[in-house]
């Protein structure tokens, strides 16, 4: 029986010329960091997850040294015990699905449940650029096969200027592709940088972006109130035809279970990375579907976080789409996925998962023995 035998925890820094700017961080990204999570057997096989920094996990390794790798579900109710007293962890789950997977010589997504071996991508954007440079992003999209565009509004005053100026954008990407492309609005309401203190909209001044949203035709409105506001949400979804979304950083699985029971989201989207790893995930795409509401993962971390987030909705869910982080030339797939040998490349907007073992990640040793930090 196979048995934990090491657990390697590295740091990496890829510096970004130009930087990234990203719509929910007022300053500029010159670097991106990534976390790399190694979980080796007594018979040399090496399960590799990635995300979040994984603090707090440092002096917990004895908890699953000796242990078989294949025991997810009690591995996932220590790691939440660590979730609760340190940070999120969630990256050795998806090292322990990906180990488990070449234990059994299966890919992820089959020990899941085998629903698919492939998922439809959405193209998630995520620079403010002005409505003419929106629009001839949106129709490289197109052009490339993506189903779906999701557009960022601007989370503080150091944006594109009032949410009027974004529905401006909005309404040039719809002038330029018609109805080519569903269009998402992430509205950067849910939470903030540590330095960013702008308050989050109120219930009225949701309902009139709501408004101005239903005339475009967008598909899901994401994050409009602070992430509290569970009420707030509920109303909006019954005031609106617009789907309402949100939870990528909601760091508790109970707390997903009060929002599906209330239905104060239409559609939730957890990261495995970020919240439950694959393991609690999984209960929650199963809660989700019994309730009516849809689930598709955030996946704003890098390829790994991207491909272990696609196993889970190719092997269990029915979402539409899978977001698919991707705002050419600021953040390209190589940037993404700089850990990793070589960037995922999605074929016509699908993401084709294939037969290898675990979650399919080959690592660039040399790239990251370059970059890595202390």
């Amino acid at each position: 029986m196979s048995k934990i035998a090491s657990i390697e925890i590295s740091q990496h820094r890829l510096p970004l010329d130009p930087p990234f700017k990203a719509s929910w961080d007022g300053r500029p990204r010159r670097q991106f960091d990534a976390t790399i999570v190694r979980v080796r057997d007594d018979e040399g096989r090496e399960g590799i997850g990635s995300g979040d920094l994984m603090k707090g996990f440092e002096g917990h390794e004895d908890l699953f040294i000796g242990e078989d790798p294949r025991q997810l579900e009690r591995h996932y109710e220590v790691l939440s015990h660590i979730n609760f007293h340190y940070g999120r962890c969630w990256p050795m789950d998806l090292a322990l699905w990906d180990l488990s997977g070449k234990i059994t010589g299966e890919p992820a997504w089959r020990l899941l449940g085998g629903r698919s071996d492939r998922v439809r991508l959405y193209a998630s954007s995520g620079v403010l650029r002005d409505p003419g440079a929106m629009a001839a992003q949106a129709e490289s999209y197109v052009d490339e096969g993506f189903p779906a565009m999701k557009v960022r509004f601007s989370s503080s005053s150091g944006g594109r200027g009032t949410w009027r100026d974004d529905v401006r954008a909005l309404e040039a990407i719809r002038a330029r592709v018609g109805d080519r492309l569903d269009l998402m609005v992430d509205c950067n309401q849910g939470w903030r940088m540590p330095w960013d203190t702008t308050l989050s909209w109120t219930f009225k001044d949701a309902l009139m972006v709501a408004r101005e949203l239903e005339r475009l035709g967008i598909y899901w409105m994401e994050e409009p109130l602070h992430r509290s506001d569970r009420k707030g949400m509920r109303r909006l979804s019954d005031a609106t035809s617009l789907r309402i979304a949100g939870g990528e950083m909601t760091r508790e699985l109970y707390e997903f279970r009060d929002i599906i029971e209330d239905r104060a989201f239409d559609v939730i989207q957890p990261d495995v990375a970020l919240v439950g790893g694959i393991t609690g995930c999984r209960r929650l795409a199963f809660q989700a579907r019994e309730a009516g509401v849809m689930m598709t993962p955030h996946s704003w971390t890098n390829g790994i976080g991207v491909l272990a987030n696609a196993h889970l909705t190719a092997g269990v869910g029915d979402a539409p789409w899978l977001e698919y982080p991707y705002d050419n030339p600021e953040w390209s797939e190589l940037r993404r996925d700089f850990p990793m040998a070589a960037p995922l490349r999605h074929a016509g907007g699908w993401l084709e998962l294939g037969d290898a073992a675990g979650l399919g990640v080959v690592l660039d040793e040399d790239r990251l023995k370059a970059t890595r930090i202390s």
